[in-house]
């Protein structure tokens, strides 16, 4: 389904032959200034909090993390200017199963409003039983609004989003393939690649997961199977999400509900989309919403914590194409005695982009930095942790389509408690991954060189 969807995509793109700039990413050198004094910008429900405030709260909430925490904060901030949130508890969900049950279940709870954007919403088993939820909601007075992406919904019938919208759900498709349906604002290379769900105002979801069936297989994560004794039919998806609870659920609402406003699809039905959000945790997180017309703040963010990492940068990685400034900065990392690790496709959906990746991997197993391919799970996730305090999850993938000409939503957690989790689940990843050695790699096949040759020749729109 997927190969389906993306060879589609790539044909759309060839057949209207789309012509743009070639927008380039930020250099290193004007995201911040030289100086990291101050104290990070830290906002709540009632507001930003005055620098003695902000000072306290962080000297609470870090206290058993190191000095560089600090400063990585305020250099993050200098390169996005978005501040960070205050209390809020986040949850850690992993593959689809145990995401949709979440999800669900939030659902099936709404008193007042769903909001759901997402990049695929299939019409298979899981599409199905989520409409049904969400039509289900809506008979009850719930307000749902769904905005779902014109390429990645290519495969889902019209009739399925016809269903929800007889059954009183405010479905948008976010630029439509078709031209007529949005003139003279027609932006088809400009994807919505967001997965966000916000449930009353009051709680949230994002990260990688789709609404399909093909994102609930499950990988062998916390399996206690071995990779090598499973059968390829067997082969799951390997994805991560999370639940939010707290004040920043209000900066995914926001976006939502930004982007429904910019694609003009009329004002979305009168509720309190904003209650008040009372501290529900002790994590302090930085919402990157990004679009075209941004600066590419989670680009941003990414390279500034790769460049003051001090011991080890966690990376796993779906589809991985990236920059030049990503290739130097992790292998200058590697190089100053930072444990650089990645984990990137063994198995994919998509081998070109697979590819298109691999032709980095020369480079940076020279560089020092390792690489490990997940083996027996399609591999989606999308999080980093670094230092084991700086995590990073969200729909955006490492290249240029994600950091220059998506909408996308990345949450960054800076939390010493939370980084242990996710280095927790980065080494049950290895557990179940192969390493890509320098040796072997130069022995790979001409044809396999010559594949990853062609395939990044395409690397500024795959």
């Amino acid at each position: 389904m997927k190969n389906k969807r993306v060879a589609a995509w790539i044909a759309v793109l060839a057949l209207v032959g789309v012509v743009a700039s070639c927008k380039s990413l930020p250099g290193a050198d004007s995201m911040t200034s030289p100086t990291t004094q101050g104290v990070p910008t830290v906002a709540t429900q009632r507001g930003e909090l005055k620098e003695q405030q902000a000072a306290a709260l962080l000297k609470r909430r870090w206290a058993r993390a190191s000095p560089d925490l600090k400063a990585l904060a305020v250099l993050e901030e200098q390169a996005t200017s978005v501040p960070l949130i205050a209390g809020n508890k986040v949850s850690l969900l992993f593959d689809g199963p145990a995401t949709m049950r979440a999800m669900m279940e939030a659902a099936r709870a709404a008193t007042t409003s769903i909001n759901l954007e997402t990049y695929i919403f299939d019409h298979d088993e899981i599409g199905a039983q989520f409409a049904d939820i969400l039509i289900a909601k809506r008979r009850e007075g719930v307000v749902v609004n769904v905005m779902v992406d014109g390429v990645g919904t290519l495969a889902t019938p019209r009739a399925f989003f016809d269903k929800l919208r007889a059954g009183g759900v405010n479905v948008l498709v976010f630029n439509p393939v078709d031209p007529t349906k949005r003139p003279g604002k027609w932006a088809l290379n400009n994807r919505d690649h967001r997965k966000i769900m916000v449930v009353d105002g009051k709680v949230a979801f994002t990260g990688g997961i789709n609404i399909s069936s093909t994102y609930a297989n499950s990988s062998l994560f916390r399996s206690k199977k071995k990779a090598s004794n499973v059968n390829e039919d067997e082969v799951g998806w390997r994805d991560t999400h999370i639940k939010i609870e707290g004040p920043a659920v209000a900066a995914l609402q926001w976006a939502f509900i930004d982007n429904w406003v910019h694609q003009e699809a009329g004002e979305l039905p009168q509720v309190d989309y904003f209650p008040h959000l009372a501290p529900s945790g002790d994590k302090v997180v930085r919402v990157l919403a990004t679009s075209p017309d941004r600066d590419s703040e989670i680009y941003k963010s990414l390279v500034v914590a790769i460049n003051e990492a001090k011991k080890s940068i966690h990376l796993t990685a779906a589809y991985f194409v990236p920059d030049r400034q990503i290739v130097d900065s992790l292998i200058a990392a590697a190089r100053r005695g930072v444990e650089v690790q990645l984990v990137l496709p063994g198995v994919s959906d998509h081998g070109f982009i697979k590819s298109a990746g691999e032709s980095f991997y020369d480079e940076l197993l020279e560089g020092g930095v390792r690489i490990f391919q997940l083996q027996v799970a399609v591999l989606h996730a999308k999080t980093t942790v670094i230092d084991g305090i700086w995590s990073s999850i969200g729909s955006a993938n490492i290249d240029r389509r994600s950091f220059i000409h998506n909408y996308e939503v990345n949450v960054v957690v800076l939390d010493p408690a939370f980084g242990k989790d996710m280095e927790a689940a980065f080494r049950e990843d290895l557990r179940h991954s192969k390493e890509v050695t320098l040796q072997a790699w130069k022995k790979r096949p001409w044809s396999d060189r010559l594949r990853e040759a062609m395939s990044r020749l395409t690397e500024y729109w795959i």
